[in-house]
């Protein structure tokens, strides 16, 4: 690991971190949030000559905080807020603080700090959007290039996402009872779509973004650890390690995609596997099941299988069948249809994709035509699965994706 990515790595973990704290000691979620960012710049740029501070959070807890006072010392508009400030009196504070600067009384804040960001405020891109940055430590143009957007947007969608917070009135806390509970599913909501577009980018050249997947899977770590009781929270990262296990198999050398069923399964991640596995099959012993358990439920079956003429199509169907009523939505409707394809043939899956073709949700992406495509195939019409592989190649941004669904078409127009 060379000293850039060990900085990197120690400056995304104790973001957050200092972030908490900050918002905790003063409130005012945006002038903190910028400020631990200055702070940042500054590690960034004197760590890497003058090294590592003993105590890198004590570092850039006070240089943060300097870089608060001075931003309200010369805005006049907030001149009573000073007094608070200064009397910590900084200003003396040594350049790379001592122990007693960042005491044990100091707890970490992250995980408040990610279900403020997951604010009921916020849209869902904005939580997203703050949550990259503010707990994972991502900068604006990180965010702005993961999701395809200019930086000035995405800048302005956090700018836009802190006043929400701060027009709110939300104190720094962390929610409890029926707050907490619903503060939960969209900090989970979040972590997940985080992963997905992390796993299958929507757009562009890259079939994966390593870096939303392997952030969404340290932030719902860091949840884990604080609700290890939860179910759905260990569902969720068992999800995400079962599904990203896959990864070094889901491309060729040349970047192609290769499906599911013709990867080569010795590359998948056995460490992941084996976590993975042992996670959902504590949660669904000790848990009520809920969508996040059973989609990872299904995707151990899928990991379990040695080949995939091995996989256990009929209790992946039952587990999709289950899913359908506790959490219904059209994307678990088309994977429920290649079950049951693979179960009862393609014409019953076929049967089943009718139902999603008035769903102004699904009509014009292009898994629905992707998988019609594969089913029509499957069925033994080449001259129709051709036509919905071009329809889908047409229809999605993800270049990788295209090019798979084009050749697909062009194989079977040959």
């Amino acid at each position: 690991m060379t000293g850039e990515t060990h900085i990197e790595g120690v400056l995304r973990e104790l973001a957050p971190q200092v972030l908490g704290i900050l918002i905790r000691r003063h409130g005012w979620f945006d002038a903190c949030e910028d400020a631990v960012q200055e702070a940042l710049l500054a590690a960034t740029v004197q760590w890497p000559g003058e090294g590592v501070p003993d105590n890198p959070r004590a570092w850039l807890i006070t240089v943060a905080t300097r870089r608060l006072t001075d931003q309200w010392r010369s805005d006049h508009a907030r001149r009573r807020r000073e007094a608070t400030i200064t009397a910590m009196d900084l200003a003396s504070a040594p350049s790379e603080p001592g122990p007693d600067e960042d005491r044990p009384a100091e707890r970490d804040d992250t995980l408040t700090l990610l279900f403020l960001c997951c604010h009921p405020a916020l849209t869902g891109a904005s939580q997203i959007a703050l949550t990259l940055r503010a707990v994972g430590g991502l900068t604006t143009a990180q965010i702005a290039r993961a999701f395809l957007v200019p930086e000035a947007t995405m800048a302005q969608r956090i700018s836009r996402a802190k006043q929400r917070i701060k027009g709110a009135g939300t104190t720094f806390h962390m929610p409890t009872g029926d707050e907490r509970a619903e503060r939960l599913g969209a900090v989970l909501h979040v972590l997940y779509l985080i992963f997905n577009e992390g796993y299958t980018a929507t757009s562009g050249p890259d079939l994966h973004r390593e870096d939303l997947t392997a952030e969404a899977i340290r932030l719902t770590r860091l949840v884990h650890r604080s609700l290890p009781g939860d179910g759905e929270v260990t569902g969720l990262l068992a999800l995400m390690l079962l599904t990203d296990s896959r990864r070094p198999a889901r491309t060729g050398a040349d970047g192609t995609l290769v499906p599911l069923a013709e990867q080569d399964r010795t590359l998948w991640n056995a460490a992941y596997i084996k976590e993975g596995v042992a996670l959902i099959s504590d949660a669904l012993a000790n848990s009520p099941v809920g969508p996040y358990q059973l989609q990872a439920a299904i995707a151990a079956v899928h990991a379990e299988a040695g080949h995939a003429d091995d996989t256990d199509w009929p209790q992946i169907l039952a587990l999709y069948v289950l899913l359908g009523h506790v959490a219904p939505n059209p994307m678990v409707t088309l994977n429920h249809a290649v079950a049951l394809a693979m179960v009862d043939g393609p014409r019953a899956g076929l049967a089943l994709l009718k139902t999603l073709d008035d769903d102004d949700r699904v009509t014009a992406h292009h898994r629905l035509d992707a998988v019609r495509a594969h089913l029509l195939e499957l069925s033994g019409d080449p001259e129709a699965a051709g036509a919905h592989y071009r329809q889908a190649a047409r229809r999605t941004t993800s270049l990788p994706e295209q090019r798979y669904l084009e050749s697909q078409a062009a194989r079977l127009t040959r």
